[in-house]
């Protein structure tokens, strides 16, 4: 956003002071805005502080630390200046929701502060969801109006160099700190523009925190760990909300250090420790409908990059077939996600998307393809207590006839019931087999651990936490 554009922004943040005045709903006396007591006294607090930093509030050139710090001094001049009393708790809380509004996102900057959120919903200024311990429940913020939520999705989308306009009515995105935003608005959003922020950690989960939850069985762990070290080429399968990205980067934290790792994705949030990463990231059109970068161009373009694995966040398109042509072409153990429901349908949809290159094979071929590239597929599930767990890990054997051969190798046992308060007992368990590529594995001197496919090793394994319970969140940190 150029300089001009940013204070006109602020031109219109001053005839709106009122942007803020329906925030702050997880506060403790928190009101609608027309029986909110403090709202004359924030839109004051609003305008003087407009009045008295001006441009320095857009200022691009400006340190966000820097500016933040002039924000919360002028924020104690101006309030010391205010004629209506106010106690030690009303100063805080004026204080606080204008600073969220000038500094933040205005109503929904509490919620992204707030670490045991993991997903923000809003549909239209007057209606906001969260997701908290994998449950979705009303809050009582709102946007004043239409105007302030579009001015709110302006600023995110405007700090990545993404645009939205009615030309470009929707918009994936990201925060600086990595989360997922999506924005929809008119003339496509019917009822009010529509904000999707998905939190990221910025510390990533690591296995033990997978373990902790209960998402998956420290047997599972090891034999993982085993297969991404002997480069078996994977897909994590699993419907919305499953936690793919979040069990994708858990598993590429057992690559080797000595490797180089090129990672794909449409929006930013692998985090990766390795120090030999290289990262992509798709871009959209303009604002003519240039210069659009897909996944596919980026997958193309990774392999003229000598990787030694590749890792695509997610495929949704005919970047399908450039990333099994990877995996057929040296290119062994690279990473994947895809949205389905089952092993079964995870292959269904990659052959549909392999379809969709617009490159005209046969369904053998594909199929063929299919089973000489992936060999383990990895499902997850968002259970009804709103926990997320390992519910198969599936072999891919090959072909008979024009079938592709699946084996489960683990499988979630749902017998187990639930507990008192509703939580899944059940873990995932070995059905005994032993996967085909084991030989594969320990030519390359990898020896998958003692036990790892016995059964009767996870009689009585626990299941999660009830501190965790299976949910992507951590007390003390971002989610």
């Amino acid at each position: 956003m150029s300089l001009s554009d940013r204070l006109e922004q602020a031109r219109r943040g001053a005839q709106d002071p009122a942007g803020f005045a329906r925030s702050g709903a997880s506060r403790a006396g928190s009101h609608h805005a027309s029986t909110d007591p403090l709202l004359l006294v924030k839109q004051r607090v609003h305008q003087a502080l407009i009045d008295s930093l001006g441009p320095q509030l857009y200022d691009p050139h400006l340190r966000a630390s820097e500016l933040e710090q002039r924000v919360k001094v002028t924020l104690q001049d101006v309030l010391e200046t205010e004629d209506t009393p106010l106690s030690t708790s009303d100063r805080t809380r004026v204080a606080q929701e204008v600073s969220d509004e000038i500094l933040g996102h205005g109503p929904i900057e509490p919620f992204l502060r707030d670490t045991t959120v993991t997903e923000i919903m809003v549909n239209g200024p007057n209606q906001i969801y969260i997701e908290r311990d994998g449950r979705v429940e009303s809050v009582q913020a709102t946007f004043s109006s239409e105007a302030h939520l579009r001015r709110t999705i302006e600023k995110i989308v405007s700090r990545v160099g993404r645009r939205i306009d009615e030309a470009s009515p929707m918009v994936d995105a990201r925060l600086l700190d990595g989360s997922r935003v999506n924005a929809v608005i008119a003339p496509v959003a019917l009822d009010g523009s529509l904000l999707t922020i998905r939190k990221f950690a910025a510390e990533p989960f690591t296995d033990k925190d997978l373990i902790a939850f209960g998402t998956m069985t420290p047997q599972v762990r090891d034999f993982l760990e085993a297969c991404v070290r002997g480069k078996i080429s994977m897909v994590v399968s699993g419907g919305t909300g499953t936690g793919k990205t979040t069990f994708l980067n858990v598993m590429s934290g057992f690559i080797p250090e000595d490797e180089r790792i090129i990672t794909v994705e449409d929006a930013a949030e692998l985090q990766l420790r390795q120090q030999h990463v290289l990262r992509m990231e798709s871009r959209p059109p303009n604002i003519e409908g240039r210069g659009v970068i897909s996944i596919r161009d980026l997958v193309r373009n990774a392999l003229r990059m000598r990787p030694d694995r590749i890792l695509v966040g997610e495929v949704r398109d005919g970047a399908a077939l450039d990333m099994l042509q990877a995996m057929n072409t040296g290119h062994e153990g690279s990473l994947t996600t895809v949205h389905a429901n089952s092993p079964r349908d995870s292959l269904s949809r990659l052959e549909t998307m392999v379809l969709m290159a617009g490159i005209e094979l046969p369904m053998r071929a594909i199929r063929e393809q299919l089973s000489s590239a992936i060999d383990l597929i990895v499902q997850l599930e968002r259970m009804k207590d709103g926990s997320r767990r390992v519910v198969a890990l599936t072999e891919v054997l090959g072909m008979e006839g024009d079938i592709i051969t699946l084996q489960d190798l683990f499988r979630f046992d749902y017998s187990a019931g639930r507990d008192t308060s509703g939580r899944m007992l059940g873990v995932v368990q070995p059905t005994g087999l032993r996967p085909k590529f084991t030989d594969t594995l320990a030519e390359v001197g990898v020896q998958l651990p003692l036990g790892a496919f016995n059964p009767a090793l996870m009689k009585g394994a626990p299941a999660a936490s009830p501190q965790a319970n299976g949910h992507y969140a951590r007390t003390g940190q971002p989610s």
